[in-house]
């Protein structure tokens, strides 16, 4: 079944005379389109579920290969990042990412850094950016805007950190490494089915390596049997 085709490309002719008074024209190409956002997969789907005209209106409206103003104020307010990465061979993880408002930061509308603090020392999101560069993120606003805001993009590790985080006394999380995104695609992310939440204070115990604050054996997955063999 056949794609949504861009628009055909203009082209105008010039003239130049070469020795001998010959009068040639060439092609010159003016800058060509884009083609439309998302997958090859995801327009063949359009097209046969009768969804293109729909997708096209997003795309043209909702989708921007960079940030604008409105999305990068959102993103720094917000204190939670969905982080979506996948392997070389495209086995995928999902986790999350968590701070003080602004623990994200835009660097320019199409770069944004988000820190990366100790953890359980497994590095699954950093070892398929290893991998393979390309990443999905998302930010939700449970609390007051009820929206979400969709950025896809190429990621790198910047080790040592770009720039330093609070001291090891300090209240705040302390950065260990940086991901830097370059933006490709961003985009909203409906309203319409997020649930209200309404935030209570808490203390985190940011960089803790406490069994028991970090949630223990919640699902009682420790005396589960394994198909790996454990490293001694």
């Amino acid at each position: 079944m056949d794609l949504p085709q861009p628009a055909a490309v203009p082209v105008v002719l010039a003239a130049a005379v070469v020795p001998g008074g010959l009068l040639l024209r060439r092609r010159r190409r003016r800058h060509r389109p884009a083609p439309l956002p998302g997958s090859a997969g995801e327009h063949v789907l359009q097209a046969r579920y009768g969804s293109a005209g729909r997708a096209r209106s997003f795309y043209q409206r909702q989708v921007l290969d960079h940030l604008n103003q409105r999305m990068i104020q959102f993103i720094g307010r917000q204190e939670l990042l969905f982080v979506g990465t996948a392997d070389a061979a495209g086995a995928c993880d999902c986790s999350i990412r968590c701070g003080p408002p602004g623990f994200v930061r835009v660097i320019d509308d199409r770069t944004l850094r988000y820190p990366e603090y100790r953890g359980n020392g497994v590095m699954g999101s950093l070892g398929n950016i290893h991998e393979n560069a390309h990443v999905g993120l998302l930010f939700v606003d449970f609390q007051t805007s009820l929206i979400g805001l969709h950025v896809n993009g190429t990621a790198r590790i910047l080790d040592p950190p770009a720039r330093p985080g609070p001291s090891a006394g300090g209240e705040g999380p302390r950065t260990e490494r940086w991901v830097e995104v370059e933006v490709e695609e961003a985009y909203i992310h409906c309203a319409k089915h997020l649930p209200h939440l309404v935030k209570v204070p808490r203390k985190r115990a940011w960089g803790s390596d406490d069994p028991k604050r970090k949630g223990g054996d919640f699902f009682e997955a420790a005396c589960e049997a394994r198909p790996w063999s454990t490293p001694t």
